[in-house]
């Protein structure tokens, strides 16, 4: 009776090893597919000038929002009177590049393309158009997208089944989306003064918008080093939006008005959705509105000085 048994479990003791091997194996080829992938990801972005352009954007806002979260590291109180200000600061800095980075430069070419038959009329419908579907989109991605808004609460379909944790993160990419796509067709518009504007605008209110994500996940319970490591990665989302915003609009004139009144659709979004009644809730709306047209001002300044 025992024979068997003992047959069984060294037969099930020669085939254990097998198992991890297949991990192993597994592993093995995703990893090398992802190197594989990264690597022509690599070749295309050097290929064509305006992606690469659009990705060193990207990466500087990135780098931004990395060097705002550091002060965390050393102190963990901001007051809200400070971070409404800032708040609307970055709220500023955002519209004034939808207006000036990416609306006028799209009816502009809007016009040029002839899109809609050509005319003013024609151009600023179809920027419109552009306009409302970046919106939308945005809309939709937070209906759809488990993530939680720092006043709100929990949002989307499957909201309970992920940790809190994530649902920061999802709604930190959520917020710097538009800010990617935003630098990419910047780019992709082949004018190289007003695009590093638009990226260094963005650049400067990703500062503050880092240092108050960073404090903002601290006052959620999470470790300082925990609230800086997030923090970081959430800029991460800007260069891959604006390598994205580049490659598609930047191979075809007639995307290019609807590319660049998208962006500013979705900029907008986030700035009347996320950042103004985040700025207003506390009552220090005189600080948060100081700080929307100091951004604004300072953001007109750099597009029309540099454009």
């Amino acid at each position: 009776m025992n024979e068997p048994r003992q047959g069984a479990i060294a037969q099930g003791r020669q085939s254990r090893p097998a198992r991890p091997m297949r991990e192993r194996i597994g592993f093995a080829i995703v990893a090398a597919g992802v190197l594989i992938g990264a690597l022509q990801f690599w070749q295309f972005v050097r290929s064509d000038p305006l992606v690469w352009n659009a990705l060193l954007g990207g990466s500087v806002a990135a780098l931004a929002t990395a060097l705002g979260t550091l002060p965390v590291l050393f102190s963990q109180k901001l007051p809200e009177r400070l971070q409404d200000t800032l708040f609307g600061f970055g709220a500023g800095v955002m519209l004034a590049a939808s207006a000036f980075s990416l609306i006028i430069p799209g009816l502009e070419a809007a016009k040029n393309a002839g899109t809609f038959g050509g005319g003013s009329w024609a151009a600023g419908g179809a920027i419109g158009c552009a306009i409302l579907l970046g919106g939308i989109a945005l809309m939709l991605m937070d209906r759809v997208l488990p993530h939680e808004h720092f006043i709100k609460g929990r949002e989307g379909n499957a909201a309970k089944q992920l940790r809190r944790t994530w649902l920061f993160v999802f709604a930190i990419a959520l917020h710097n989306v538009p800010e990617g796509l935003a630098i990419g067709v910047g780019y992709a518009a082949n004018n190289g003064l007003r695009a590093d504007a638009l990226a260094t605008g963005i650049a400067i209110q990703d500062v503050p918008e880092g240092l108050v994500v960073a404090v903002a996940l601290l006052a959620a319970g999470y470790s300082r080093g925990f609230a800086v490591l997030i923090g970081m990665l959430s800029g991460m989302v800007e260069p891959l939006g604006a390598v994205l915003g580049a490659a598609v609009v930047g191979h075809s004139a007639m995307l290019l008005p609807w590319g660049l009144g998208f962006a500013a659709g979705a900029m907008l979004f986030v700035i009347s959705h996320e950042i103004i009644p985040e700025s207003h809730r506390k009552g220090h709306e005189a600080f948060a509105t100081s700080g929307l047209m100091i951004g604004f001002v300072l953001m007109m300044l750099l597009d029309t000085a540099l454009g």
